[in-house]
């Protein structure tokens, strides 16, 4: 066997610390985007918030038309195999759409296909945040964020304090709101306790999701600890009863209809509240039969299971309609539903603004004092010897690091949504109806980055517009035929359904056929099951369904 040597050249990239965390930071949404800084305030030393006005005020704005240099789509290009690299887990994510100049990937000049071609080896590298070894302060490194409030920090002063008019505004509980009426009562510590009970097992909607028998098993693993054998029948028996005394009570309380274990029951329990009218009375002996028959209404089959006339069972379901099908609805609290817009885009002469919205933007820089004690101590003999320096050293570059790919985060999702408002300008002056047809592909050859990027920086980022706040993902839409030879979009033929379902007559509703051929008549090429798909979508019932009684 001969030996010999050789020698082979290639090409790979390599998935540096930096890189990792500009791609996990750019999938993240605005909440998780904030859970990451605080994480990171806490971890590192170097890093903290600023309330002082940066110079970087219009952050963003002179770099969305910028072109994208070949070391940027190089960068770019990684995503596709970023997923598949074996990176630690907390940098698994999107690739920026820029990379800083400190970052250890390669800039070659290449096409799109050569440069991916070339990336099925790629491997993360070793995490070291030491960058180039120095310490010293970029210009840019200080501070970030210009217009962003700081965050209230919760320490000391009158912010601890809550007013009045806070504590006025503050949302009332299900819970909160039967434990005021249960302390009203005069009951036993037994009898309390299984009252209590009741109402913390209640989901949102005010039902009782379980069983009877399994609430008695689990109130009385309650009183005599979880680890208690189980109990006797005859002991278990007690206690079930002692609860259903206790449902009495709850459905009794005020918002009416809590404690019920199915629809049927809580309608049922809103009628008897009613008066007792002939309608009163055939709309409770409908609720006790199926709720399917109600659905549909199947007026026939309810008239001859009831025993009514056609005109009461009409008048009985108008009662029903007018009941909650879900009491606990109103207690809700609906600012964990609130969305914090990414964007906002504002009327500006002709055409349209874009900025990013202040408030989401984290004011950090990094620590003046730690960074000159780095400094002027180069040689780490006074701070554990030359480890402890080093130690130091990458923590102030990770940092560093951080505010960079936070800046470019942002810088991402802005050039991205310029792009889209300058794509979709005729939505921002007409509506939803002028929407155009646009896919990831015309966005991403727009700004010289990978299909992908554009996925993962339109999802969970929001945009305020003068018609509302949106996904960004819901400017984007598949496209359909029309007569001349053109496209409409997805988004634009589901507003027209909306238009045609609103102004159709009740007694006679529009079908799916018939809607087809309203579509047509505007020359959009629409068939029937496309219909269907987007009136369910829409969250509209059936022809059959909404005719009006």
């Amino acid at each position: 066997m001969k030996q010999g040597l050789s020698l082979r050249v290639s090409q790979h990239l390599a998935l540096t610390p930096q890189l990792q965390q500009s791609i996990r930071l750019l999938q993240l949404s605005t909440l998780e985007m904030a859970q990451e800084v605080e994480q990171m305030l806490d971890e590192n030393p170097f890093l903290e918030r600023t309330e002082e006005i940066a110079e970087r005020e219009a952050f963003g704005l002179e770099q969305v038309d910028a072109p994208v240099s070949a070391g940027e789509q190089i960068a770019d290009a990684a995503l596709p195999v970023a997923d598949a690299v074996a990176a630690p887990a907390e940098f698994d994510g999107p690739l920026p759409d820029r990379v800083s100049s400190t970052s250890d990937a390669p800039a070659d000049s290449g096409s799109g296909d050569e440069i991916e071609s070339r990336l099925d080896g790629a491997t993360p590298v070793e995490e070291s945040w030491e960058g180039d070894g120095t310490v010293e302060m970029a210009p840019d490194d200080s501070e970030w964020g210009g217009d962003a409030p700081a965050r209230n920090s919760g320490s000391g002063g009158d912010d601890e304090t809550a007013s009045a008019a806070d504590l006025a505004r503050s949302p009332v509980s299900l819970q909160d709101h039967l434990h005021e009426q249960a302390r009203c009562l005069r009951l036993s510590d037994e009898d309390a306790a299984a009252l209590y009970f009741l109402i913390e097992s209640l989901n949102d909607d005010a039902y009782l999701e379980d069983d009877m028998a399994e609430l008695a098993l689990g109130f009385w693993r309650l009183m005599h600890g979880r680890e208690a054998t189980s109990p006797a029948i005859e002991e278990l028996e007690a206690v079930e009863a002692q609860l259903r005394m206790a449902l009495g009570w709850l459905q009794h309380m005020e918002p009416t209809g809590v404690g019920a274990r199915n629809l049927g029951e809580c309608l049922r329990l809103q009628i008897e509240e009613l008066r007792n009218t002939p309608e009163a009375r055939a709309a409770l002996a409908i609720c006790n039969q199926s709720m399917e028959l109600v659905a549909k209404r199947d007026i026939k089959r309810l008239c001859a299971l009831c025993g009514i006339d056609d005109e009461t069972a009409r008048a009985a379901l108008g009662v029903i309609a007018r009941l909650e099908p879900k009491p606990g609805r109103r207690f809700i609290d609906v600012e964990r539903n609130v969305v914090v817009p990414d964007v906002i885009v504002t009327r500006a002469g002709r055409g349209f603004k874009v900025i990013l919205n202040p408030d989401v933007m984290p004011r950090l820089r990094v620590h003046d004092v730690y960074a000159n004690a780095m400094r002027q101590n180069r040689g780490g003999r006074d701070n554990g010897g030359e480890a402890g320096h080093a130690a130091m050293q990458q923590r102030l570059q990770e940092a560093r690091w951080f505010i960079k790919n936070i800046q470019q985060r942002f810088d991402t999702i802005l050039r991205v949504s310029s792009a889209i408002v300058e794509r979709q300008r005729n939505f921002f002056m007409h509506g939803e109806l002028a929407m155009r047809p646009l896919v990831l592909r015309e966005i991403a050859d727009e700004l010289g980055l990978h299909e992908s990027t554009i996925s993962r920086v339109t999802t969970a980022k929001y945009m305020a517009t003068p018609f509302g706040t949106y996904e960004l993902k819901y400017f984007f839409g598949s496209s359909l035929g029309t007569e001349t030879g053109g496209n409409a979009s997805s988004t634009a033929v589901r507003a027209l359904l909306k238009q045609f379902i609103a102004s159709e007559e009740p007694k006679k509703p529009l079908s799916d056929n018939q809607l087809s051929d309203l579509l047509k008549e505007q020359g959009i090429e629409c068939a029937r099951r496309t219909v269907a798909k987007y009136r369910e979508a829409l969250r509209i019932a059936p022809a059959n369904l909404r005719k009006s009684l």
